[in-house]
């Protein structure tokens, strides 16, 4: 038939647990102790670098040791600390290039924030900032454009205006409503048309 000593037994498949094995008793007698769950390991922080750990967690990131040549388009935030070649459109986004980041390419993006080397034209439509490790060689545009000290630019700097937001359509004035009253006619009156 079937056996009920392992139908009675917990199962750590069912469970989708980490389990870690039962604690030994100081006695010579096996201990019955239930398995306990341990946590979830959690990811490192890296405190050398201040302005990644800064950034929102639903990112993209080019690690250091990967080359990309190309176009790279998306409308996530995105951490380059790799080298890129090519251009870089994050319309609706922010571009963070790592102290480590290596970029040979135009750049337009919402926000740009900038921490490593970077030779070619920079577009922000919201703010630019050059951190105080960055080296850049180019054209910068941007509404708000911030330079620490300690960084290294030559090229052209020109603040552009902000885009507006467009306004919502104002909603055309309602004519006035005229109620028109019909005469209701009684018995004792007459309606001639």
């Amino acid at each position: 038939m079937w056996n009920k000593s392992a139908q009675n037994r917990p199962s750590s498949q069912a469970t989708g647990a980490r389990l870690a094995p039962p604690i030994p008793s100081h006695g010579a007698t096996p201990s019955t102790a239930e398995p306990v769950a341990l946590p979830a390991p959690s990811a490192p922080s890296s405190a050398t670098e201040p302005a990644r750990a800064a950034l929102a967690v639903a990112e993209s990131a080019i690690a250091c040791h990967l080359k990309i040549a190309g176009e790279i388009s998306g409308n996530s935030d995105l951490y380059i600390d790799g080298e890129v070649r090519g251009k870089i459109r994050m319309a609706g986004a922010r571009v963070t290039v790592g102290a480590k980041g290596l970029i040979h390419a135009d750049m337009e993006a919402r926000e740009l924030v900038i921490h490593g080397y970077v030779e070619g034209s920079l577009h922000a439509t919201e703010s630019l900032h050059l951190g105080a490790s960055s080296r850049v060689q180019g054209i910068l545009l941007a509404p708000r454009i911030r330079i620490d000290d300690g960084a290294a630019l030559h090229g052209t700097v020109e603040t552009i205006a902000a885009p507006v937001a467009p306004k919502p359509a104002a909603f055309p004035k309602a004519p006035a409503v005229i109620r028109a009253v019909a005469s209701e006619a009684t018995e004792h009156e007459e309606i001639i048309p």
